[in-house]
């Protein structure tokens, strides 16, 4: 096989689902972020829910760079939902955010997911993918800190 001009003849794609993997790819294109933007402070907002026994009943993963937090994951353990939990991890998470600088929140959610209590907490709707997945929608929300 010939290869491209300028690419290495070996090269070949790998289906890798290791964390180990993304790690490798997350750290470059962070390098390249904070090469691009001059911006090179972020914080992980990981925040965790546990029982006295220790078992993770419910998390908030986000990371505070640039201005905004960027929340990836809210999640509550079926019994404890409509508690408040969810909110309080955000608020914990939002205070986070702002201590280290950010101005705004950005998070996404599906339709049969928790939109109607991310709206109450101020967040807005500014994008939305339909039939992601089909019969659903995705919904992109940000918030003012």
């Amino acid at each position: 096989m010939t290869a491209a001009p300028g690419l290495e003849p070996d090269l070949e794609i790998v289906f890798d689902p290791t964390e180990a993997g993304a790690a490798v790819v997350r750290a470059h294109l962070e390098a390249f972020n904070f090469a691009a933007t001059g911006v090179s402070t972020w914080y992980p907002v990981n925040l965790l829910l546990k029982n006295a026994r220790g078992e993770i009943l419910g998390g908030t993963i986000a990371i505070a760079w640039g201005g905004w937090l960027s929340i990836s994951m809210v999640w509550v353990d079926e019994a404890l939902r409509g508690q408040g939990w969810a909110t309080r991890l955000l608020d914990r998470a939002e205070a986070i955010g702002r201590e280290k600088g950010c101005r705004w929140a950005t998070l996404d959610t599906h339709s049969f997911q928790a939109r109607p209590m991310y709206e109450k907490r101020g967040y807005e709707v500014f994008g939305t993918l339909d039939d992601y997945p089909a019969g659903h929608q995705k919904f992109f929300l940000r918030k003012k800190l």
